[in-house]
């Protein structure tokens, strides 16, 4: 690899973002861009005023990840953090494997971050892997929010997640560790046509002959990135406009103002009110469009509908949208009544 010619990075300029943070998780798993992102917090200025904890998922899904993993222990402590070792135990799926191993990825971190009192987690997403996320999700169809790709800071429960690195490149984060004299891991499994993912690295050279480079699918992000935040301030006045009367697991709407309403800040505002919920299910997309045209429709007729979505129930009558949380299914419901009375949850 080529270092670059001023592989410098400002550490009070990456982590200024951060300031506010007094406990910090950071993710590492060895490969270099995280290395990075553990030796910029040992530079930082204010790193003595923060508590800061290092954290490595081993999936198990490689015979060396256990041993990775202990030589990153080993990295932490040099640079003075204490280390914890999070091992995804318990057989794995067979489909979907890296996305599975994605979502058990944080959970194990915000479990971690919850146990040893840290607000935020920090990850080291780079402008290649932005760029990477953008050109997955454009391959899948995704909605404007899915092209926005990942914002340098967005919640997780009730954590924040960091990502402070976005603003540079691999390559600079590979020459910074080499600049400081430090080691780091490759994961083969990057390589492995196997994922997607690997396979779009393989089309980036043809990809970027026809100008869909980098720098490109950047672009196309933020200015996905801008026209969602146009969505969201428009979704919220429209939702203010409906004067929502929100009552624990329901809400109603005036339809007066839903109804001409563009049907995208229709799906918005359902999927909005929804996440108050609180509940577990994740709306996808297709779902919840055709949910949102079915109700835009609806109005636009004057028609009374009723439907579900996401474990939650739309029924639209002459005034109003209401959403309530869905009542739990019969054997659902057996199941939760056997718990309450002292049963075994898991039969």
């Amino acid at each position: 690899m080529r270092a670059s010619a001023s592989p410098s990075i400002d550490a009070d300029a990456v982590f200024a973002p951060l300031a506010q943070e007094d406990s910090l998780l950071l993710a590492v798993s060895g490969g270099p861009d995280s290395i990075a992102l553990m030796l910029l917090a040992a530079r930082w200025s204010l790193r003595r005023k923060k508590n800061i904890a290092i954290a490595t998922v081993d999936h198990g899904l490689r015979p060396e990840s256990r041993e990775e993993a202990r030589r990153v222990g080993e990295w932490a402590r040099a640079q003075g953090f204490p280390h914890h070792n999070l091992v995804w135990r318990g057989a794995k799926p067979n489909t979907r494997i890296q996305e599975h191993a994605r979502e058990k990825r944080y959970q194990l971190l915000a479990r971690c971050a919850k146990e040893i009192g840290a607000g935020a987690i920090v990850t080291a997403h780079h402008s290649d892997d932005q760029a990477e996320t953008i050109l997955f999700r454009l391959t899948r169809g995704s909605g404007i929010a899915g092209l926005a790709a990942m914002s340098p800071l967005s919640p997780l429960g009730d954590l924040r997640l960091h990502r402070p690195l976005l603003a540079l490149k691999k390559e600079r984060l590979e020459a910074f560790c080499a600049e400081a004299g430090h080691e780091f891991l490759r994961d083969g499994s990057n390589e492995n046509p196997r994922f997607a993912r690997a396979r779009l690295r393989q089309l980036q050279a043809t990809l970027a002959a026809q100008g869909l480079d980098s720098a490109a699918l950047l672009r196309l992000g933020a200015r996905a990135a801008q026209a969602d935040e146009a969505l969201v301030w428009s979704a919220a006045e429209l939702t203010d406009d409906a004067r929502p009367q929100r009552d624990g697991s329901n809400v109603r709407l005036e339809t007066a103002a839903l109804r001409g309403a563009p049907v995208e800040l229709i799906q918005r505002v359902i999927a909005g009110e929804i996440a108050r919920f609180g509940l577990q299910t994740s709306l996808r997309l297709e779902r919840l469009e055709r949910a949102a045209q079915k109700i835009a429709q609806a109005l636009d007729r004057s028609e009374r509908i009723k439907t579900t979505l996401g474990g939650a129930v739309l029924t639209l009558t002459d005034r109003n949208l209401v959403i309530s949380s869905e009542k739990p299914r019969r054997s659902q419901r057996a199941k939760l009544l056997k718990i309450a009375n002292g049963g075994d949850e898991t039969a």
